[in-house]
């Protein structure tokens, strides 16, 4: 059995974000480089899967150089390589065209994603990539079985939950319950020494056509004075969200 797990490298939720003078890109300038949360809870279950089936797995990654230390942390963590796709993520038809291009190559059974990234929460990749490989696709999966050549699968819908069943291969989008957080695989240092001598491929992207252009960016505004209203003053806390705050 081959997996495939896409991870993304995206910033750390402590890293302040800024953007260049002219508001035209993002600023990388100083930012600690994280796998995306969700990515995680798919690479976690896909290095369980490799425990219990056997199966290899190879995560790939659509990015420049800068990726590079994620990319050797998902395989300490337990991927067996790694494939980074040389090109700057664009959009997400344009990371899931390379994606899609890698997996036709490699032949795999399963494909594994997180739902969203932290950074743009899009969540478009997963179902991209399905549809480009013309395969199955599970959303918002909390559970995952493999019973030789078919999946037992749990996905979140409104209101509950839906258990499906789907043969190999397919596209998973996983999320938090993929995997417990308590289970969720902290590399070891027996992990991070051989993750240095593990296969890190770099490929060059199929330039694929990217569909979105960004403009410009603009930060979150800073967040306005707190104000105090004594609680035995009721009109003055009605007068205040009424006319200042606009809420009543």
């Amino acid at each position: 059995m081959k997996i495939l797990v896409c991870i993304s490298s995206v910033p750390d939720t402590t890293s302040k974000i800024n953007f260049t003078a002219d508001k035209s890109a993002f600023d990388k300038t100083g930012i600690q480089w994280v796998i995306n949360p969700l990515d995680e809870f798919a690479l976690s279950k896909a290095v369980k899967l490799q425990e219990s089936q056997g199966a290899a797995v190879t995560v790939v990654n659509v990015g420049d150089a800068i990726s590079e230390p994620v990319i050797r942390k998902a395989l300490a963590i337990g991927a067996n390589d790694a494939i980074r796709v040389n090109t700057e993520a664009k959009d997400s038809f344009s990371v899931a065209k390379e994606i899609a291009a890698v997996a036709q190559n490699g032949g795999y059974d399963l494909i594994l994603c997180g739902k969203e990234s932290l950074d743009y929460n899009g969540g478009a990749v997963p179902a991209m990539v399905a549809q480009l490989l013309n395969q199955p696709f599970i959303n918002a999966c909390v559970g995952l079985e493999v019973n030789g050549e078919e999946i037992s699968a749990i996905r979140e819908i409104e209101g509950g939950k839906e258990k499906v069943s789907v043969k190999l291969p397919l596209v998973i989008a996983g999320q938090k319950g993929l995997v417990e957080e308590k289970d969720l695989i902290i590399p070891n240092m027996r992990g991070i020494m051989s993750a240095r001598t593990k296969a890190l491929n770099v490929v060059e992207p199929t330039n694929s056509e990217s569909k979105v252009d960004s403009v410009s960016f603009d930060s979150v505004p800073p967040r306005a004075a707190v104000k105090l209203v004594n609680a035995d003053n009721l009109d003055e806390l009605v007068r205040f969200l009424h006319e200042e705050a606009k809420v009543i």
